[in-house]
């Protein structure tokens, strides 16, 4: 499981005090230190070791909200309002390909205690703040689609060098039969049959 922030909230705040603790929550992940090599790096990276992550897609630990429908308020309402009251931590940059990138932001990803009960962080009952479906918290947390369309540039590469390889493969057999074509079957002079090997030392000097 990788690292995560949880806030379980039980519906007695509203949406405005939510984002007020997110608000916390980034200000934190944008704070720096110097570590004991002399470099400076986010203080979380101090206390929680983490994967570096790929360049231009590093973000802060993801905030895990489950909300237990306890109190009054309707968390249906409260996650939108909240979206919209936080959308200026968690929103991505697009890019052509159709997916986004994150580098410091922050992934707010959304659950009921119920739903979460019933099916388990392998479920996909987790909303992340942007995306229009549910997924599992590992697809949430993550960027499926642009490992998708990284796993399709790679195909693409792949194919090219194939094509590129079966290409260099046809222009030496031309070459080779070209060469076949030329060459005589005996010598001129005294009649000596040609091996290729004798053929491949004289064939430079005509």
């Amino acid at each position: 499981m990788p690292l995560l922030f949880v806030e379980i909230d039980n519906c007695f705040e509203s949406a405005q005090v939510l984002a007020a603790k997110i608000d916390k929550y980034m200000r934190f992940g944008q704070r720096k230190v110097k570590d004991v090599d002399g470099k400076e790096r986010p203080v979380w990276r101090t206390r929680w070791w983490v994967p570096d992550g790929r360049h231009g897609d590093r973000s802060h630990p993801p905030l895990l909200l489950v909300f237990n429908r306890i109190g009054p308020r309707n968390p249906n309402t409260v996650i939108a309002q909240l979206a919209e009251l936080t959308e200026r931590h968690w929103k991505g940059t697009a890019y052509e390909g159709g997916f986004h990138m994150y580098e410091g932001e922050l992934p707010i990803v959304v659950t009921g205690m119920k739903q979460l009960q019933e099916h388990g962080p392998a479920g996909a009952v987790i909303r992340r703040f942007g995306r229009p479906q549910n997924q599992t918290l590992l697809e949430a947390i993550g960027n499926p689609c642009r490992e998708a369309h990284d796993a399709r540039k790679q195909a693409e590469y792949a194919a090219r060098q194939r094509e590129h390889q079966e290409e260099l493969r046809r222009i030496a057999a031309e070459h080779r039969a070209e060469r076949e074509a030329r060459r005589p079957v005996v010598c001129a002079g005294c009649g000596t049959r040609f091996t290729d090997e004798r053929w491949k030392a004289i064939e430079p000097a005509g």
